[in-house]
């Protein structure tokens, strides 16, 4: 599978980057977030939420580890962040069977903590620092994810 480099010199483009992504899906995607803790995955997430047209208020989901959303043209959206999840088995609780519904965009912060419980990932965001700024390196996963690719192009 292919992947694409950015180098992301502030948080607005870590934002844009963000927002570049939101607009090239057709239907569902998850995409899982990868990096260090303040690497950009929550400017990211945020970023392509409000790019799908989520209105409200989108919160760091840290402490209630998933906050649902819908994007202006009615899919549900899913933010993740696993990174107090200490064993996959604590997900169970969760409901996390609505993350496999085909039209949803689903993205998860930390998503090895939750490894065997996700559905599996259209694209990997990879974040890591640069200098003062952050590198992004992303890889499609599936074709849904190499369709995203190709429209970044």
């Amino acid at each position: 599978m292919s992947e694409q480099h950015w180098e992301l010199p502030d948080e607005d483009a870590t934002r844009a980057l963000g927002a570049q992504v939101a607009g090239a899906p057709d239907g569902g995607l998850v995409v899982y977030l990868r990096g260090e803790l303040g690497a950009g995955k929550t400017s990211f997430a945020r970023a392509l939420l409000t790019a799908l047209g989520v209105g409200e208020r989108i919160k760091s989901p840290t402490y209630s580890l998933v906050e649902g959303y819908q994007t202006r043209d009615g899919r549900p959206a899913w933010h993740l962040d696993l990174y107090r999840i200490a064993d996959p088995g604590e997900l169970e609780w969760l409901g996390l069977d609505a993350l496999a519904e085909p039209a949803a965009i689903v993205l998860v912060e930390w998503p090895e903590r939750g490894q065997g419980a996700l559905p599996a990932a259209d694209l990997e965001a990879h974040l890591s620092y640069s200098g003062a700024g952050r590198h992004a390196r992303l890889q499609a996963k599936t074709a849904r994810g190499e369709q995203v690719l190709a429209r970044l192009g």
